[in-house]
């Protein structure tokens, strides 16, 4: 379904324990605790090598990206603490077509994260050491999902190339706008849980653009009433941060690229309307 956890979450086995049977069958006889230490021998570069949990936990995130030109197509995501939850995400499903996306992150909300936060309330109840602090960092990264999938700024979804009235309304990704679009909610429009700049996942990712990019937009294709942010004076700070909420346009086409920009879904729903009014 697109989720896996590292702890033992929602009736499932730890991701570790995943990872090692899909090793197994991948190298066949050629599989042993001596190949799993030299596989962790090179992900760490000579550095002592640590569990195949902690990898996961700690390091597997950053050096994914990396690998894969900061577009990464697992997502890890946990509530700022070591202890915590954490749960990797198939980008591919959370992105996927026809509600899909939606239902992987409503499940990763209630059922995954929903089961981690049953136990430890349970654990605050027992008295367990850490359980108080885990619970709260839970509800935390619970109510940042929640606010991702609902999709008001700033964590909506802007897309520059489409017209206002096919702006996504809440979490309803398309996956051909690509992961440096639609990770943007999840990595800068969150509160930061445990790294700067990171949102609610493992480690930012630094070459994501959340400014203008290369290029000017024509302004044949781009009429102000479904392009507004391409009609505007020149922004003066290059991650258009000065251009407000809502942004109706300017009076001059300058087709600048902007990529930090949000409408609300009141916007979005009534450029919705009118649009599906002047065609009946």
């Amino acid at each position: 379904d697109g989720v896996v956890c590292l702890d033992p979450v929602n009736r499932e086995e730890p991701a570790a324990d995943r990872l090692r049977l899909l090793l197994a069958a991948a190298f066949g006889g050629g599989w042993s605790a001596a190949r799993e230490r030299q596989l962790l021998a090179a992900a760490y570069d000579g550095s002592p090598p640590r569990s195949l949990a902690v990898w996961l936990r700690d390091d597997a995130f950053a050096q994914h990206c990396k690998l894969f030109k900061h577009r990464p197509f697992l997502w890890h995501v946990w509530d700022g603490r070591k202890d915590g939850f954490h749960a990797w995400l198939n980008y591919h499903t959370l992105a996927g077509p026809d509600g899909l996306g939606a239902r992987t992150l409503q499940k990763l909300t209630y059922s995954y994260l929903g089961d981690w936060i049953a136990r430890q309330k349970q654990g605050v109840s027992a008295d367990t050491p850490g359980a108080e602090a885990r619970l709260l960092a839970a509800e935390a990264l619970q109510r940042e999902l929640e606010l991702i999938a609902e999709g008001e700024a700033p964590r909506d979804l802007f897309v520059r190339w489409k017209p206002l009235a096919e702006q996504p309304l809440g979490w309803n990704p398309d996956l051909n706008d690509g992961v440096r679009l639609n990770i943007r909610p999840w990595l800068r429009g969150c509160t930061d849980l445990g790294r700067k700049n990171a949102g609610v996942l493992r480690a930012p990712i630094p070459n994501i653009k959340h400014g203008t990019d290369r290029g000017k937009e024509p302004e044949s294709l781009r009429p102000r009433a479904q392009f507004p942010w391409f009609w505007s004076a020149p922004s003066t700070r290059k991650d258009g941060s000065d251009l407000p909420p809502d942004f109706p346009g300017g009076g001059t086409f300058n087709g600048v690229r902007h990529n930090n920009l949000h409408y609300s879904l009141a916007a979005k729903a009534a450029t919705r309307a009118a649009a599906a009014s002047s065609v009946t």
